[in-house]
């Protein structure tokens, strides 16, 4: 319980921070503790993965010793379906069976890198590593251009992505529950007081949220 309250104003503050940035998402606004308004967008089928450091189901297919950082991120691609447990495809397969285009993969691409980089900073500064996550993209109607514009149209928060506190690496995420390592409530509130989005001694259950405020992120 309130787990859905942290990842609500977690999500809203960075989604903000990375369209400040010019990444375009799906956030209108927060509408209250526990929804958004959110554009209406045609999904992908497709789950886009970063990793930045070894860990996971990566260390487990490929025999990769659990925090081995990587050379440079690495961008892996699963079909969106549940019921396949959500299979690793590539490229191939997207253009194959008309997923997305050569030319929209290569636009996610370069977004999703972006937002890696953001991401990396973000965290960085606030003495969390940011080992890997999971995102999608959809294409949304855009009334002025008057056309479809492909925009990140996913939450982003410790439900997906893994946090390592940079000295200790204590887990900071969803690997508390699947671990059960125990404390996720705690962790994920660990995680927006560094944020500042919350009081380091606030209660969820009777949380009041600070209004997000943007942070300084360089742009490359």
């Amino acid at each position: 319980e309130g787990k859905g309250v942290l990842n609500n104003r977690i999500s809203e503050y960075i989604l903000t921070n990375l369209s400040q940035c010019g990444i375009k998402t799906h956030l209108v606004k927060r509408l209250n503790m526990r929804e958004q308004l959110i554009r209406k967008a045609e999904i992908f089928p497709i789950e886009f993965i970063v990793r930045n450091i070894a860990t996971g189901s990566l260390s487990k297919r490929l025999d990769i010793s659990e925090g081995t950082v990587l050379e440079k991120p690495l961008l892996e691609y699963c079909y969106k379906k549940d019921e396949l447990n959500d299979p690793l495809i590539s490229k191939d397969h997207i253009f194959a069976f008309g997923w997305a285009t050569e030319n929209e993969i290569k636009e996610i691409d370069k977004t999703t890198l972006r937002i890696n980089d953001l991401l990396m900073g973000m965290f960085r500064g606030i003495g969390i590593k940011l080992v890997d996550f999971k995102i999608e993209f959809g294409k949304a109607w855009n009334k002025e251009t008057e056309q479809k514009e492909i925009l990140l149209a996913d939450e982003i928060s410790p439900d997906t992505c893994r946090l390592w506190d940079i000295k200790t690496e204590k887990k900071l995420d969803k690997d508390r529950f699947r671990k059960d390592l125990g404390n996720i409530i705690q962790a994920y509130q660990e995680v927006a007081r560094r944020l500042g989005i919350v009081p380091e001694t606030t209660n969820v259950s009777e949380v009041n949220f600070k209004k997000p405020t943007s942070i300084n992120i360089k742009k490359r």
